[in-house]
């Protein structure tokens, strides 16, 4: 009885050490990377959860994350400034993002100046050359996330 009793209160804390940000889940489970990527068109302008190891995190305002899953796959979840911050040093830490799957259609030169942004975010080089054509992307316009510890 008291190992089942040590068992339970073990796996309380480590589930009150999960970061909660912005507003609850409200989807019962996360859908795959891979599901959502494959068929991105049928997803836009709905409310989507995913699950995946936090790749990188913005170093200036905390305001996008990206998580990645097993296979690659990359997806970045935006919120707005100051609304949700996430945690700078959240890279390789598992989360549950929640939020309204966009399609973001560029041009060329609006394409060029978020990579430069971007590059500018993190201390890289840009070269405008990189940036071939219009671009579209995908991202989560992000509500809420839980962050494991």
């Amino acid at each position: 009885m008291r190992l089942l009793t040590a068992f339970a209160l073990t796996a309380a804390l480590l589930a009150a050490a999960d970061l909660k940000l912005g507003k609850p889940l409200t989807l019962r489970e996360p859908m795959p990377l891979a599901t959502l990527l494959a068929k991105p068109a049928g997803y836009a302008g709905k409310t989507v959860q995913v699950k995946g190891r936090i790749a990188e995190v913005c170093q200036m305002m905390g305001c996008w994350m990206d998580l990645v899953d097993d296979e690659g796959r990359k997806l970045r979840i935006k919120v707005e400034d100051g609304v949700i911050v996430f945690p700078k040093d959240a890279s390789g830490k598992s989360a549950i993002a929640e939020g309204t799957f966009n399609k973001i259609e560029m041009s060329r030169e609006q394409a060029v100046e978020r990579a430069k942004e971007e590059a500018k975010e993190k201390g890289k080089p840009f070269d405008p050359a990189s940036v071939k054509g219009p671009v579209t992307t995908y991202q989560i316009q992000g509500t809420g996330a839980v962050i494991a510890d």
